[in-house]
């Protein structure tokens, strides 16, 4: 309790005035909010998270005086978190054994997606052996820069080429799905209830189960444990039926700005050659990740009978919190789709270490 305490302190001590750009963040904010009413009324997919992630992003090439520091992601992160456990309830807890077949694909999908990866950022972006492999791995972004500087590895490469996955794969994702089902997700009303019609105890919901699931995963060191917490509690009180409280529309929409925004912003303070030289690398792996996906979840489909938009959304790389809320945005698997990318996360976070050593043993033993 004490350490999780002196978390939350630290969190509020970096949002004191002294040290937090409330001014710069506004004005991301408010140019999120301009992109998402921009796409919206063009009908373009997922306006509220699409306009924000490319204004911010072009605002970070001419270097405009915006900010989204990074305290931001963690209470919306819970917030996301909350709405994903919204999407469990008994009958699909019922279902979980039908996901086998799946969770073997996703871990096939993990080590050839992987091995491809890597070795493009080997031959076309000529990364030495430690940046190539760790740029490479579909999934956790912190963890991947971290073992990866460990390593030897270049940690601003890393951290650059994973985030430009993410908001390339966001981005591209919503109108593959389009093509794949000839539908428009522009049109798709929103689910939920709205904020007036949604009783006050919805909202009392959101915030209990945030907290407590913020405390949850800090006990138990969970990966992305600000995200999965709270999705973990607001399971539990969906499944058992304690409620079934419906995050209302204008959060999730608050939610796809709010991280459309902080997506955007991760390439403030790069030199803008730097980001187009690493958006440029970042197409070629794109278009490799997107064709695999696809290419397995056509597949997995077919085996399990199963439509190709919920496998899509299961083993795209765009990031669990990213790829769940484009669940909810189209409305199908999002308790599907969500655990799917924990576990994605968990194998790379798991393996990708241990895989690492075991080939460079075996390269030392060549030599």
């Amino acid at each position: 309790m004490g350490s999780f305490l002196a978390e939350l302190r630290g969190g509020f001590a970096k949002m004191a005035p002294s040290r937090f750009p409330y001014l710069r963040f506004l004005a991301a904010l408010l140019l999120g909010a301009l992109g998402g009413w921009v796409f919206y009324r063009a009908g373009l997919p997922l306006p509220w998270m699409l306009g924000p992630m490319t204004v911010c992003t072009l605002a970070a090439l001419v270097r405009a005086p915006i900010a989204a520091p990074a305290v931001v992601r963690p209470p919306m992160s819970a917030v996301i978190g909350v709405l994903l456990g919204a999407a469990f309830t008994p009958d699909v807890i019922g279902r979980l054994d039908e996901w086998v077949i799946s969770t073997i694909g996703l871990a096939a999908f993990v080590a050839v997606s992987g091995l491809v990866v890597v070795a493009y950022f080997r031959i076309v972006a000529r990364f030495d052996p430690v940046t190539a492999y760790f740029s490479g791995m579909p999934g956790g972004l912190v963890e991947m820069v971290i073992v990866g500087e460990a390593k030897g590895g270049d940690g601003r490469t890393i951290a650059l080429i994973h985030s430009a996955r993410i908001l390339l794969v966001v981005m591209t994702l919503p109108f593959l799905i389009q093509w794949v089902e000839g539908v428009s997700l522009g049109a798709r009303p929103p689910a939920g209830p709205s904020i007036l019609d949604a009783p006050l105890s919805a909202e009392a919901w959101i915030l209990v189960c945030g907290l407590a699931g913020a405390f949850l995963g800090h006990v138990l060191r969970l990966p992305a444990k600000v995200l999965l917490g709270p999705m973990l509690v607001s399971a539990g009180v969906h499944v058992t039926g304690v409620s079934d409280f419906q995050p209302p529309v204008e959060i999730v929409a608050g939610a796809q700005v709010v991280l459309g925004v902080t997506i955007g912003a991760r390439f403030l303070g790069t030199p803008p050659r730097e980001i187009l030289r690493i958006l440029a690398l970042s197409v070629g792996s794109t278009i490799l990740l997107l064709a695999i996906t696809l290419a397995f979840a056509s597949v997995v489909g077919r085996i399990m009978g199963l439509g190709t938009v919920p496998l899509i959304l299961a083993y795209s790389p765009g990031g669990l919190a990213e790829m769940s809320l484009v669940a909810i945005a189209v409305q199908t698997e999002v308790a599907f789709v969500a655990a799917h990318h924990i576990i994605r996360i968990v194998l790379v976070m798991a393996g990708a270490g241990p895989v690492f050593a075991l080939m460079n043993r075996d390269r030392s033993g060549k030599t």
